[in-house]
C-alpha cells in the first residue's frame, strides 16, 4: 500500500518477565485517521509510548517515510514529526496558553532572549485558525479539560507533527467540544496529517476514523477499513475466544439482602437500580468514563444523590457524607491508594488504624497502644503483609503490600459492605492471587463486596454477578452463567451483537 506513512514491524516489549507486546505490526496511513482498539491491557498505550519515544522497544523495526528510525526520547519523536497527546494532559497549569503551546520551542531574538511578542502573536493566530474562542493570554488552569486538549493539539501543530497520537481524546469533553475536535481532525487530514486515535467509544470510530487496528493480548489481530466492519465484528476481534484464564470463584449460597439501590441519580450517574446480598461479590465493569468509580463514591456518600433511594438492611438512609457511610458499615477502598487511601509517609500501624482510632481510645482519649499493636499484627499475619515491623513506613512497601494495608485499614472499620475499586492495579501476579484469596475469605465470613475492575478476566474469575456500565448508566446485570467476554464487552460498548 503506497500511502503507508509509518510501519511498526515485529515490535516486542517485556516488563520484567511479563510480555506486553508480542511481534506487533502497526501501520499509519498518510492523511488518514487510524483507530487503535483493544481491551484494557491489550498493549495499545505501550505501543504508542514506543512510537512516541517514551519507551524503547526490545525488538522490531519502525519505518517512517521509508527510513528506519530508532526513537530514544519524546523530543526525538517531536523532531521527527510524531506527537502524542496523552489521556492525562501534560501541560503546566500556571502558564498562559501561549507559553504552554511554545514551551521549549520559543522564537528567539538576536540576543537569544525569548520573543514574547512573536509567541503571543503566533499563538493567537493558531487559536483563531482552530476556531477556538479563548485568549492566548488565558491561564491553562482556567480552561476546561476540552480546551486544554485543544492547547495540546495546537502544540502538536507548532511542532509540525505529521503523525498525532490521541489517547482517549474525547474523555471528559462536552458534545460541543467533541464536535470542535472532530472538525480540527478533519482539517488536519485535509492538510496531509495522520492521526492515531485510541478510544473505547465505537461510535467515534465510525464517525472519524478511516481504518481500525485491533490488539488483543499484546498481538495485532486485525486491520481493516472502517467502511468494511461493524461494531459486532470489532468486539469479537477484541475479545477473541472467551476462555477463562484463572478461576477463583467460589460457589457460596448468598444470604439476605444488605443493600438496595433504587433509581439513584446525580451529575455522574443516571437511573441506577440494583440489590446486594450477604456473601456476594458483585463486579462492576465498564470502560473509561463509564461511571464505575462515581457510582462507588455515591454509595459511599462522597457524591450526593439528587434523586433516588438507598436502603440498608431494608431501612432507607440519606447519606450526608463518607463519615456517615463508614459508621453504617459502608467502606470504600480507592483505586488511588497513594492519594486517597494511604498516607505513605506514615507507618503501617498508623495507616491501618487511622480510620478506626476510636476503637483504641481509653479514658480521656488516650490510645491503648498494646491493643492497637495486637490488632495490626493480626492483620499483618492474616493478610500476609510483608514488613519488618509495624512501624515500617508504607512508602517503602511494594504495591501489593500497600494494597493489603489499604484493605486492612478498611477491615478495621468493621465493614458490612466493602467496595474495592481496582484492588489489584499495580500489583504482581503473586500478590493478585493472595488478594483473591483474601476477598473470598471475606465473602465466606458474610461481608458483601463490590469489586470494581477494568480487567475483564478478573471480573470473570471471582465475581458472582457483574453489573456493566456505560456513560453513567447500567446497561446490564449478568448472573454467573451468562458472564463471558462477549456479553460484557457488548454491554460495555452498549452494542447489541
Amino acid at each position: 500500500m503506497d500511502n503507508i506513512l509509518l510501519k511498526m514491524k515485529g515490535i516486542n516489549k517485556n516488563f520484567s518477565s511479563v510480555k506486553v507486546l508480542d511481534n506487533v505490526d502497526f501501520n499509519v496511513y498518510k492523511s488518514e485517521v487510524m483507530a487503535l482498539l483493544g481491551e484494557n491491557g491489550a498493549g495499545k498505550s505501550t505501543l504508542m509510548k514506543i512510537l512516541s519515544g517514551i519507551y524503547s522497544k526490545d525488538d522490531g523495526e519502525i519505518i517512517y517515510d521509508n527510513e528506519t528510525i530508532d526513537l530514544k526520547s519524546p523530543f526525538q519523536a517531536y523532531k521527527k514529526g510524531i506527537y502524542i497527546i496523552m489521556q492525562e494532559l501534560n501541560l503546566i497549569s500556571e502558564f498562559t496558553v501561549a507559553e504552554a503551546i511554545f514551551l521549549g520551542i520559543e522564537p528567539l531574538k538576536v540576543l537569544r532572549t525569548i520573543d514574547w511578542n512573536s509567541v503571543n502573536k503566533r499563538a493567537a493566530e493558531l487559536l483563531n485558525s482552530l476556531k477556538l474562542s479563548f485568549s492566548e493570554q488565558e491561564f491553562v488552569r482556567n480552561l476546561s479539560v476540552g480546551n486544554q486538549k485543544m492547547v495540546e493539539l495546537a502544540r502538536a501543530i507548532v511542532f509540525n507533527a505529521n503523525i498525532i497520537i490521541m489517547d482517549e481524546p474525547t474523555d471528559a469533553l462536552t458534545n460541543v467540544e467533541k464536535d470542535i475536535l472532530f472538525n480540527v481532525i478533519r482539517d488536519l487530514k485535509g492538510s496531509g496529517k495522520s492521526v492515531v486515535y485510541i478510544t473505547h467509544r465505537l461510535d467515534e470510530v465510525f464517525e472519524i476514523c478511516d481504518r481500525v487496528t485491533v490488539l488483543r493480548d499484546g498481538k495485532t489481530v486485525y486491520e481493516e477499513k472502517t467502511s468494511k466492519v461493524t461494531k459486532g465484528i470489532l468486539i469479537n476481534r477484541m475479545v477473541g475466544i472467551s476462555k477463562l484464564k484463572e478461576n477463583y470463584w467460589e460457589n457460596i449460597e448468598r444470604g439476605d439482602e444488605v443493600l438496595k439501590i433504587n433509581k439513584i441519580e446525580n451529575i455522574y450517574i443516571r437511573d441506577i437500580t440494583f440489590s446486594l446480598f450477604e456473601k456476594e461479590i458483585l463486579g462492576i465493569f465498564g470502560l473509561v468514563g463509564s461511571g464505575r468509580t462515581a457510582l462507588a463514591k455515591t454509595i459511599y456518600g462522597y457524591y450526593k444523590c439528587n434523586s433516588g433511594e438507598i436502603f440498608l438492611r431494608k431501612r432507607c438512609v440519606k447519606l450526608k457524607d463518607c463519615l456517615q457511610a463508614k459508621e453504617l458499615g459502608i467502606i470504600y477502598i480507592s483505586e488511588d491508594r497513594k492519594n486517597e487511601g494511604l498516607i505513605v509517609e506514615l507507618a503501617v500501624k498508623e495507616n491501618i488504624t487511622l480510620s478506626s482510632l476510636r476503637k483504641y481510645c481509653k479514658f480521656c482519649g488516650v490510645i491503648d497502644r498494646k491493643k492497637e499493636d495486637r490488632t495490626v499484627k493480626s492483620y499483618i499475619s492474616k493478610l500476609n503483609i510483608k514488613v519488618n515491623s509495624i512501624d515500617d513506613k508504607v512508602v517503602y512497601l511494594s504495591g501489593g503490600n500497600q494494597q493489603k494495608v489499604s484493605i486492612a485499614k478498611g477491615l478495621d472499620c468493621d465493614p458490612l459492605i466493602l467496595i474495592l475499586d481496582e484492588p489489584t492495579r499495580g500489583v504482581d501476579v503473586g500478590a493478585r492471587r493472595e488478594m483473591y484469596n483474601i476477598i473470598n475469605d471475606l465473602k465466606r465470613k458474610g461481608i458483601t463486596i463490590i469489586f470494581i475492575s477494568s480487567d475483564i478476566d478478573e471480573i470473570l474469575s471471582i465475581c458472582d454477578r457483574v453489573m456493566v456500565m456505560y456513560k453513567g448508566t447500567m446497561t446490564g446485570m449478568l448472573d454467573r452463567e451468562k458472564m463471558n467476554k462477549n456479553n460484557l464487552m457488548s454491554l460495555a460498548f452498549n452494542v447489541k451483537i
